[in-house]
């Protein structure tokens, strides 16, 4: 089996950015949130906002979306972009040993209040912080060293250095080209979701760059989405605290 590379992020992070520029490489079989569809939309979704008359997917399992990427990385190298929370219950030492991971952060105060923007009833199982902490310490647990962090302000404010650190950490070569692209981005076809309405900034981008919020400040949000932010900050500063730094 070849690598399997998994960036382990939250959403709203801009890793679906980070993805497209895994994309532009050309030496990795790239996935968009694969176990996400089947949490969200498969034949028996778990996410918790679900109801009755929403899509589901026949066939379309957690177990079946594994089954798939095993398969695609027996004929070549693998990257998915995925989050934690999809797949807490399936972590054990077995099946975290397939991986080379990594993990994508981003301050909650701007990833929740960019979710409030977008799903105003978003459910808090939804966020992703504490599973991907779970995650970060149970890999650390299990090899005996921690994985690479690297943190989404970095990303976008220096992306060669951070890249280069990132590529250098999981073993895979440093292709500065990859880091720039033409506008227009047609994600749509690599987003299960609403075809992509998630990711307009991405689709009028020609790079990682910092963007312009024009989402509700933390401050002005409602109290709901305020005390959320205050129950994701320490499990975001633990993964801060190790971050890798842009070479």
């Amino acid at each position: 089996m070849h690598k399997i590379v998994a960036l382990w992020a939250v959403p709203r992070s801009t890793s679906t950015a980070f993805e497209w520029m895994m994309r532009q490489r050309g030496d990795l079989d790239c996935l968009h949130e694969p176990f996400g569809e089947a949490w969200y939309q498969g034949e028996e979704p778990f996410w918790p906002r679900w109801k009755p008359g929403d899509k589901v997917t026949p066939g379309l399992t957690l177990e079946s979306v594994w089954e798939d990427i095993r398969s695609r990385a027996e004929s070549g190298p693998v990257f998915i972009k995925d989050f934690p929370h999809y797949i807490n219950h399936m972590w054990d030492a077995e099946f975290l040993s397939h991986f080379t991971h990594a993990f994508l952060i981003r301050d909650p105060a701007l990833t929740i209040t960019s979710m409030y923007d977008k799903w105003p009833d978003f459910d808090s199982g939804e966020v992703g912080f504490p599973e991907q902490r779970a995650l970060y310490d149970l890999i650390t647990a299990f090899t005996g060293s921690a994985p690479p962090v690297i943190d989404s302000n970095d990303l976008l404010e220096n992306p060669a250095g951070t890249v280069s650190a990132f590529c250098e950490a999981v073993d895979i070569p440093f292709i500065e080209q990859a880091l720039s692209w033409e506008p227009g981005a047609d994600t749509g076809q690599y987003s299960w979701w609403d075809g992509g309405s998630f990711h307009a900034n991405l689709r009028n981008s020609t790079g990682l760059q910092p963007q312009k919020r024009k989402y509700v400040e933390l401050s002005e949000a409602p109290d709901r989405v305020q005390h959320v932010y205050k129950r994701m900050k320490p499990h975001y500063d633990r993964l801060y605290s190790n971050r890798i730094r842009p070479q």
